[in-house]
């Protein structure tokens, strides 16, 4: 305990003990502002801050400043978070292609191109059975309802239009067919063997081309990269340094007119300043330079890099070219609406369908099973009923027999001959068990006739 004197303000320690309270407090406060500022910076690392406030709220013209009585450390803290961050920004440049190693997807698209060949080869070669399988089934179809449909009870032109549908089918069926072979030993075959000339492969993995492409990225991005590599250890000096230079101007600012900071604590502080700020001032000097022989350089290896990536454009052009006309081939075997045989297939099935008439169809019916249908009435018959002769031996007249007719006969069925009497004629087969005789007149007629009709000459 020192003296109530001393206690109230009114008397002055000894020197010696006011030094080194004054010591032990600044050295509190130091010390709190170096675990307060170590504390920011880890949970900056885990955790990076974005921009909350992008400028001061409306009404407010100035920067916020501190205010009076309230500890410094936890009044930064809390302006830190409202600050922007540039973890965003360095995410997005880190992803340009520009920056080291970010010409891998480039590169990569070679190989991709390379999968692609045969995922569309394996891709069609699956629609190929498709079309394989669709032909089949349209010629089973048809085999199975041909026998039905002959055999129908429809007629005439209704009829022809069924039946043309199933002979469309069989020629559908060998039109996807031929789509079949044409997907797998024509567009297939053609991928493979553009294939096999555009990717050349490598002993140990990997593609000739792809590697020429990464070769030529990678010794252009080899001075840049150790240009890079310098920039940011001389930027994160700078960064260090400048810290350390916030922090030394935040001391003398509270140390300036602070009653319990002695004056050589004053004199000190400041000249720790003046010290940071020169050694700032020369890492500055340095990273601008740094940065402006980047820049210098930028042109040239801009240059360098859009010359390789225009050389994988140009494959990658090549590669689109080829797949496109390869998908064109495709696509125009693939689309029967063009074709002309299909079109001839579904023209001839449309005609056949128009040409169904239901007035020719009734009148066929009518002349085939109804009353149009031809008949023979029951003629008068001359005493003669004539029987079909009975199968056997006929008894054929070698040059025949010349008779002359006693009296007129009318044929009454097709194969009698008929003729008046007086006329004469020849004999040609001997009376059967019915009484009748085949003979032949001058013209050439053939028939039957009754024996007892006629007389020998």
């Amino acid at each position: 305990m020192y003296p109530p004197a001393v206690e109230a303000g009114l008397t002055k320690l000894p020197r010696g003990i006011e030094r080194g309270r004054e010591s032990k407090r600044e050295a509190r406060r130091e010390g709190g502002r170096v675990l307060g500022r170590r504390r920011r910076e880890k949970k900056e690392k885990k955790e990076p801050t974005h921009l909350t406030n992008s400028g001061p709220k409306k009404g407010e013209e100035q920067e916020q400043q501190c205010p009076e009585g309230v500890e410094n450390q936890s009044w930064r803290k809390n302006r830190m978070s409202t600050l922007p961050s540039e973890n965003s920004i360095e995410d997005a440049s880190n992803r340009s292609f520009w920056m080291p190693g970010n010409y891998q997807p480039t590169v990569k698209r070679t190989e991709d191109a390379f999968q692609a060949c045969n995922d569309i080869v394996a891709c069609f070669q699956e629609r190929a059975r498709v079309e394989r399988q669709y032909a089949q089934q349209l010629s089973e179809w048809s085999t199975k309802w041909k026998p039905v449909v002959d055999s129908s009870p429809l007629y005439g032109s209704l009829l022809k239009a069924w039946q043309c549908f199933l002979s469309s089918a069989d020629r559908l069926a060998s039109l996807h067919a031929s789509i079949c072979r044409s997907l797998v030993s024509e567009d297939g075959d053609r991928v493979r063997t553009w294939q096999k000339d555009s990717f050349h492969k490598k002993l140990f993995g990997g593609f000739k081309e792809s590697q020429d492409i990464e070769t030529g990225f990678t010794r252009a991005q080899k001075p840049w990269a150790k240009r890079l590599k310098k920039l940011d250890k001389v930027r994160r000096a700078y960064q260090k340094v400048s810290r350390k230079e916030h922090a030394a101007r935040e001391r003398d600012l509270h140390a300036q007119g602070n009653p319990d900071v002695a004056i050589d604590k004053q004199k000190k502080i400041q000249e720790d300043r003046e010290l940071v700020q020169q050694g700032a001032e020369k890492v500055r000097a340095r990273y601008e330079k740094v940065l402006e022989e980047v820049n210098r350089y930028v042109p040239r290896y801009m240059e360098e890099m859009e010359s390789i990536f225009d050389q994988s454009q140009d494959e990658e052009r090549k590669r689109i070219v080829f797949l496109k006309q390869a998908l064109l081939s495709i696509h125009k075997h693939l689309d029967i609406t063009n074709n002309e045989s299909v079109r001839a297939v579904y023209n001839e099935l449309h005609n056949t369908l128009m040409s169904i008439d239901e007035h020719e169809d009734l009148r066929c019916w009518k002349n085939t099973y109804g009353p149009g249908m031809p008949t023979d009435w029951p003629p008068f018959r001359n005493g003669y009923l004539r029987r079909k002769p009975k199968k056997g031996k006929k008894n054929v007249m070698i040059g025949g027999v010349k008779v002359r007719a006693l009296y007129d006969y009318v044929g009454q069925e097709t194969d009698e001959l008929s003729f008046k009497a007086g006329e004469e004629f020849l004999k040609i087969e001997d009376e059967d068990d019915q009484g009748w005789c085949r003979g032949i007149n001058d013209g050439g007629c053939e028939g039957l006739y009754p024996a007892n009709y006629v007389e020998v000459v």
